[in-house]
């Protein structure tokens, strides 16, 4: 029995040494590496928790900037379009004005060829009233006569004419 006793001492001295030894040896640096490992993992998450919360705050603040950018293009838009209204504007005025500058500068236009055409019409009218009395009283008269006695009917026609109109 004592045999047994004195393996069985050793044997857990042996155990105890074994223990200290693989401790010293083996679990500070498993239990160091484990630690290391799980401080790693977790400081992973912290920093994709961070990453994530940067990204949400440049999603919002890209989203922000578009929502911006689409009511200052609404902006520029809306105004290019009423600058555009008042342009058109401006244009059909304009063009109206000129029509009536047109219409009037015709109109004047046509009084004073209506106003040529008919003194044209007085001297050949003059011209055949003196060709006809001259062949109504039996003789001729010279182109000088003629001219004179047709301006002498103008003359005559003329303040009447003048009175009528």
């Amino acid at each position: 029995m004592l045999d047994f006793s004195v393996t069985f001492i050793i044997t857990i001295v042996n155990i105890i040494i074994l223990c200290v030894i693989l401790r010293l040896i083996l679990f500070k640096p498993v239990t160091k590496f484990m630690a290391d490992r799980a401080r790693k993992v977790q400081d992973s998450i912290e920093q994709s928790e961070k990453d994530k919360t940067q990204a949400n705050a440049l999603l919002a603040q890209y989203t922000a900037h578009l929502k911006t950018a689409e009511t200052e293009a609404e902006d520029i838009i809306r105004t290019a379009r009423e600058h555009a209204g008042v342009e058109a504007e401006k244009i059909i005025a304009e063009s109206r004005i000129s029509a009536e500058q047109i219409l009037a500068n015709a109109r004047k236009q046509l009084e004073t060829e209506q106003k040529a055409a008919l003194a044209v019409f007085r001297q050949e009218a003059a011209a055949l009233v003196v060709t006809a009395t001259g062949q109504l009283l039996g003789r001729e008269i010279k182109n000088e006569d003629n001219s004179q006695y047709a301006a002498m009917l103008l003359k005559e026609i003329s303040p009447n004419e003048m009175g009528r109109n």
